[in-house]
């Protein structure tokens, strides 16, 4: 087959900006993952030379680019237990489960969400996104429940990354954090990048390894001094961005042992998992652009701790009172 080669001329408007981001823009209906790869084997190049995703252009620098087929998944599928919330020819929203894995990587078996994914869609997965990630436009971790969804067609790979990129997403999560904040609601518009002293973990970076990560949050109940439950709502989309940025005010989500939260001595409740739910998730549909919508209750560990939360703080509030 013939190799598919495209060449761009930076204007003006791109002057000194980062190849990647240069062909991005002009090759809109491709997929980042493809580009990636164009650029991983050195197949974007100027002067006939191989350059960089974070190579700055100027003015009149002619890019040309090979667009490489991106490798057909070699994930198995599997079959496994998957709640679907909505299917069709483009999409397929689930309700995930805690301790589900969303794609493998290393350590990982075959009993990860895509591992189910494919075998429920017969492989019908987008695979734009990357051999080990067919499907996949955004992720929840290991422990987070709630509303998700993967693209089963190429278009909706590409709308819904888009519609991520721009922040057109609508994402809600319901969280329980330790402690109670001084105010009911607020803002964090505060960077998140690799912790330089955990690599595995994220952090509040203000240099500029830090990307701008923004989260709004309302406390919805208070559990005496132990907890409270908190709204939260996602305009970016870092890695842990509420474990962080909640993390940050001094009130990590309960069970979350990586960014802080530790017993306290009152407490009798002993979380087997970062309490955190995806509970709302809405869209346009790639095909014709109606309003997707998605609410997903919390799930029954979430509301046993709930609870016992509600009675900790009745029986602690009946002690204060009673001679």
């Amino acid at each position: 087959m013939k190799p598919e080669i495209a060449t761009v001329r930076v204007t003006t408007k791109f002057a000194g900006e980062r190849a990647d981001k240069v062909l991005a823009w002009h090759f809109q209906e491709t997929s980042r993952a493809r580009l990636q790869e164009s650029f991983a084997q050195g197949k974007v190049q100027l002067l006939g030379q191989a350059i960089s995703k974070s190579h700055r252009v100027a003015v009149g620098d002619v890019l040309s680019v090979e667009f490489l087929e991106l490798a057909v998944s070699k994930v198995e599928a599997v079959e496994g237990d998957l709640t679907v919330l909505y299917e069709d020819d483009d999409l397929l929203v689930l309700n995930k489960t805690s301790g589900l894995i969303m794609h493998p990587g290393s350590g990982t078996g075959e009993d990860t969400l895509v591992h189910f994914a494919l075998h429920h869609t017969g492989g019908k997965l987008s695979r734009l996104g990357g051999a080990r990630r067919p499907g996949i436009v955004h992720r929840l971790d290991k422990d987070t429940t709630g509303a998700l969804v993967l693209a089963k067609s190429d278009r909706a790979y590409l709308a819904l990354t888009r519609l991520f990129a721009e922040r057109a997403m609508a994402k809600e999560y319901l969280a329980l954090a330790q402690g109670v904040p001084a105010l009911r609601s607020g803002g964090i518009r505060e960077p998140i990048g690799r912790n330089p002293l955990a690599r595995v973990k994220m952090a509040v970076v203000t240099d500029s390894r830090g990307k701008p990560a923004h989260t709004d949050w309302a406390v919805e109940e208070i559990f005496g001094k132990q907890a409270v439950l908190v709204r939260c709502w996602l305009h970016t989309g870092r890695t842990h961005q509420i474990r962080v940025h909640l993390a940050h005010l001094g009130h990590p989500l309960l069970g979350d042992r990586t960014y802080g939260w530790r017993p306290r001595t009152l407490e009798t409740t002993r979380p087997e998992r970062v309490m955190l739910h995806a509970a709302v998730l809405s869209f346009a549909h790639p095909a014709d652009g109606r309003t997707m919508n998605f609410t997903v209750p919390l799930p029954a560990d979430f509301l046993a701790l709930i609870a016992q939360l509600r009675e900790e703080t009745r029986r602690h509030a009946k002690t204060k009172i009673v001679p």
